[in-house]
């Protein structure tokens, strides 16, 4: 059974965050021919309003969104959030990837504590009355112990996902790459808390976020708790109806 840890008692919000959105979203295609994949309505609501409806509710307060692909639509949608503050990160001539857009991001943030997410993966079903799994996260997140801890999924609590397993998660919360036999496997849900000085040493090109994850796993200090409700991923115009389907059994969550 893969662990779930113990829910902390004194919840410690974060107030700012980073949203990755700038991607071009070439598997969606042909609606991306036409507009950005976080601006693709799921049950009547762009992708990027239900991330920006779980960080609000988490406590966040101003939100960078990285823009490339009709960044003018993004512009001009993200114009009209009242909260979280949205502060753009301008990507339109040249695309960071995801550990670049993040470095560059972060340069609008005052230091300290922030969550990441990624614009097209979020999750509905979070019980009422209890911390959300944001607020969770931010909790755990320690930054004298750890780089960055990651939201987490069981395989079966997914909808969209390729069943590709991304970490196996030890008792203590530890995450290192999944190989096949591997206990308590999961799947990165693309929500992250870390503390900005993470990213000082950043290189100011494009790259990938997965060097960090694996200079974390390399010094013991990625660690990861499990989303409770469940996750999607609409990386297809065949996705987006199982995820309607899934919102519509479970919930709008957020």
């Amino acid at each position: 059974m893969d662990p779930v840890l113990p829910m902390p008692i004194h919840l410690r919000p974060i107030k700012n965050a980073m949203v990755l959105a700038a991607g071009l979203g070439t598997r969606l295609r042909p609606i991306t021919d036409t507009m950005p994949k976080p601006l693709v309505r799921i049950a009547g609501k762009p992708m990027i309003d239900y991330v920006l409806d779980l960080l609000q509710v988490a406590g966040v307060e101003t939100a960078v969104v990285n823009v490339h692909h009709f960044a003018d639509q993004m512009e001009a949608h993200l114009s009209e959030r009242k909260s979280p503050k949205i502060v753009l990160s301008d990507e339109r001539e040249a695309l960071m990837n995801s550990g670049g857009g993040l470095a560059k991001g972060l340069k609008l943030l005052d230091d300290g504590p922030v969550l990441v997410m990624n614009a097209d993966l979020f999750w509905v079903g979070e019980q009422p009355g209890v911390p959300s799994n944001l607020s969770r996260l931010a909790s755990f997140f320690d930054p004298e112990t750890m780089d960055m801890a990651l939201l987490c999924v069981r395989n079966e609590d997914t909808t969209g996902h390729n069943g590709k397993l991304d970490f196996s998660l030890g008792e203590d919360g530890r995450l290192s790459r999944y190989r096949e036999g591997m206990p308590s496997p999961v799947v990165y849900a693309g929500a992250i808390a870390m503390h900005s000085r993470l990213f000082d040493d950043a290189p100011t090109d494009a790259f990938n976020l997965n060097i960090y994850f694996d200079r974390a796993i390399a010094q013991n200090r990625l660690f990861g708790i499990v989303l409770s409700g469940h996750w999607m991923t609409v990386g297809t115009p065949e996705a987006i109806g199982e995820a309607e389907d899934a919102i519509r059994r479970l919930g709008s969550g957020a």
